[in-house]
């Protein structure tokens, strides 16, 4: 995903010159922005899933109840402190692990990026509208340019994120009860 900053001077706006050729490109992205959704949801209840199962095989709601209304990257964070914990405990260190966690955290940072985006102010060239940096040298409005090739990496890593999950809790558990 290409990216672009543009100084802010005194309105935030921003230049869409063709406004069809911006509504083509948002035609044939929503499918995919909708599968990005469809499919992280997948994974954070994935990810709720194990963490229920962390604390007690017997019932889910210890873990709901902990989980009730948190974040999924305090999620992440907290499945990590668990996993490392397990790790320490059991002098064991399961493959994939660190991938594991560092794919969990970008998924999570690219499902954002998209679900946040500013999608009426994309332009032509599918530069879409993310942010507004706020920093000591001024304001900066930041853009990325979601291809239909990017929307669907995006997917794929969240899929593959979610398959290396199940592996990874296969494994752990292999470990556990060796």
């Amino acid at each position: 995903m290409k990216q672009k900053k543009k100084v802010f001077i005194q309105h935030l706006y921003h230049e869409i010159e063709d406004e069809e050729k911006a509504e083509e490109y948002l035609d044939s992205s929503l499918p995919l922005i909708g599968l990005i959704v469809m499919y992280f949801n997948g994974l954070e209840k994935s990810l709720d899933g194990i963490i229920c199962e962390i604390f007690t095989d017997r019932s889910d709601s210890t873990g709901l109840i902990v989980l009730h209304k948190m974040a999924y990257a305090t999620k992440v964070d907290l499945f990590k402190r668990f996993s490392d914990d397990f790790h320490l405990g059991c002098d064991v260190m399961v493959e994939g692990y660190q991938k594991l966690i560092a794919d969990l955290r970008e998924s999570g940072r690219l499902r954002n990026l998209v679900v946040h985006a500013d999608w009426e102010n994309t332009d032509d060239d599918g530069y879409t509208y993310v942010n507004l940096k706020i920093s000591s040298n001024g304001m900066e409005q930041e853009y990325i340019q979601f291809s239909e090739d990017s929307l669907k990496e995006i997917i794929d890593l969240i899929i593959t994120t979610r398959h290396e999950l199940h592996e990874y809790w296969e494994k752990r558990n292999e470990e556990l009860y060796k």
